[in-house]
């Protein structure tokens, strides 16, 4: 009788206290709770079939190379381009029938996406020889690329494929087969702005995609803190 007293005559006290409690207690779990950090993938993390010989015992300091090709407007792209820059990359050709068409459709969403975030992409062909810079200028016209938010590159066919196996990691380490070579991965790839790579995504799959964009909020906050 005596508690019951109690509570009626302070009810309103206890749920105060009571709300009090809830918001400090969360409070504190936000302030301990550590925020979410995307892994820097090094080569040693990665399948080893898509990682250069030469690279395989690299467990860090792995960055993408330096790289001098050209956009589909006949400019010379180099990494100076996308210094301090977060961006997404891939590795297409225009006459692929199969999983091109959807990877650059989704690469098109990706770039109305983000097209407010200071977030760039760049794709390359791995037939330079049959992508000209023509050839990227018509493909990326009927695709709606959006100059200063997107290049797609051709140019030295061997630096591309170095690119894609010892730099991105997205392709099977196999010798340079010069004109004859020919590598084709569906990974869209996302680098920091430190040229380190923060993930891979299966770029025929929007689900992925949709991970892609939550793990890019992460990495922008992260960005954020260490500025």
């Amino acid at each position: 009788m005596i508690m019951l007293n109690f509570f009626s005559k302070y009810k309103f006290l206890v749920v105060v206290l009571l709300v009090l409690s809830a918001i400090i207690v969360t409070a504190i779990y936000q302030i301990l709770k550590p925020e979410p950090r995307l892994l820097v993938y090094q080569p040693t993390m990665v399948n080893y079939e898509l990682v250069d010989s030469t690279k395989r015992r690299v467990k860090k300091y792995h960055t993408i190379a330096d790289f001098a090709l050209l956009n589909q407007n006949g400019d010379t792209i180099t990494q100076n381009d996308y210094e301090g820059k977060i961006y997404i990359a891939d590795f297409f050709f225009t006459t692929c029938p199969t999983i091109c068409p959807i990877m650059k459709d989704h690469m098109v969403k990706l770039q109305h996406i983000l097209m407010d975030d200071d977030v760039l992409l760049l794709s390359h062909s791995v037939t330079p020889e049959i992508d000209s810079v023509p050839v990227l200028k018509a493909y990326a016209e009927s695709k709606g690329v959006i100059d200063s938010k997107w290049n797609m590159l051709t140019g030295d066919k061997k630096q591309i494929y170095d690119l894609a196996r010892k730099s991105y990691l997205v392709a099977k380490d196999e010798p340079y087969g010069g004109d004859y070579d020919m590598i084709h991965t569906e990974n869209f790839v996302l680098v920091d702005t430190r040229r380190r790579i923060r993930g891979f995504y299966d770029g025929t799959d929007w689900g992925e995609m949709e991970r892609l964009l939550k793990d890019l909020e992460i990495l922008q906050r992260e960005e954020q803190s260490n500025l």
